[in-house]
């Protein structure tokens, strides 16, 4: 298949090329499944040629991109995308795993948590939740790690030139005070197990614990990511409730009263409580 020039940003195209170009992506979405990405690129291309302003096509292309680990054009579509549509899912996911593999973590991670707030969003279906999440989470965590380690390295020097100093404090003592008087040996002993105690309480912060349980739903077990809260006032990840009442009956887990999909409500507080928790203990957001 011929790869034309795309046009211009600002060009427009009559009907019948849009509808070329819509038949093109679905001939692209085709191989895709066959895994024939050279061949989805090219239709996907053929169909920016023709339309350059649907975001769809590039994230389409951005897809395969990824598929042949190519990630400097999976963040050229990507990008270009946003630019089109700053509402798209697929296209900031995308653009996230692009940036961790470029290991700008931070970045990645605002990509993707913006992804995740777009598809649990009210005019979304959310169907790439789950997907998103798992890599969010994967991208804190790994940011969280990095920065313990730094923490951890950095607190131990200090303490080394912490003890140091005190060593070097007795020493001069048992210079000036020998012969005089009996240097208290204890006192110093005392001082070097006390400043242990200080750093030991600074690195607990980095410490792994458990997760609080009236964090965490009772259906899932894991850490609310989209809390919601019944009119019975019990709290639950959001696609676990309504997998429940889709699968199991329409009615609340905990106290067996009816229930409806309807009826479910956002819990901003405990959403602010988790991240706030998530915020302090990047740990907590590992998934495995």
């Amino acid at each position: 298949m011929s790869v034309r020039k795309e046009r211009d940003m600002g060009s427009s195209q009559s009907p019948e090329e849009a509808k070329q170009a819509e038949l093109l992506r679905i001939d692209g979405n085709s191989c895709f499944k066959k895994q024939r990405f050279t061949e989805a690129i090219d239709a996907y291309t053929e169909a920016i040629t023709l339309c350059p302003n649907v975001a769809v096509y590039y994230t389409n292309r951005a897809l395969c991109h990824l598929k042949r680990s190519d990630w400097i054009r999976v963040e050229e579509d990507s990008r270009r995308a946003i630019q089109l549509d700053s509402n798209s899912v697929k296209a900031h996911y995308l653009l996230g795993l692009a940036l961790q593999h470029r290991q700008e973590y931070g970045k990645g991670c605002v990509e993707l948590q913006t992804a995740f707030d777009l598809d649990r969003g009210a005019n979304s279906k959310g169907h790439m939740v789950e997907e998103i999440w798992k890599e969010l989470a994967k991208a804190k965590y790994q940011e969280w790690e990095r920065s313990s380690s730094k923490r951890s390295q950095e607190l131990q020097q200090l303490k080394e030139s912490c003890e140091s100093a005190l060593r070097e404090k007795y020493f001069n003592d048992v210079s000036f005070l020998e012969g005089f008087i009996e240097v208290p040996h204890a006192s110093h002993s005392k001082q070097l197990e006390a400043l242990g105690r200080v750093f030991d309480k600074v690195a607990e912060a980095d410490i792994p614990t458990e997760v609080p349980h009236y964090l965490c739903c009772k259906i899932t077990l894991e850490i609310f990511r989209d809390p919601i809260i019944t009119p019975s006032g019990h709290t639950y990840e959001k696609a676990a409730i309504l997998t429940h009442l889709e699968k199991v009956g329409k009615f609340d887990p905990t106290t067996r009263q009816p229930l409806y999909p309807w009826q479910l409500v956002p819990n901003y507080t405990m959403k602010e409580v988790v991240q706030a928790f998530l915020d302090k203990n990047g740990w907590a957001y590992k998934t495995d």
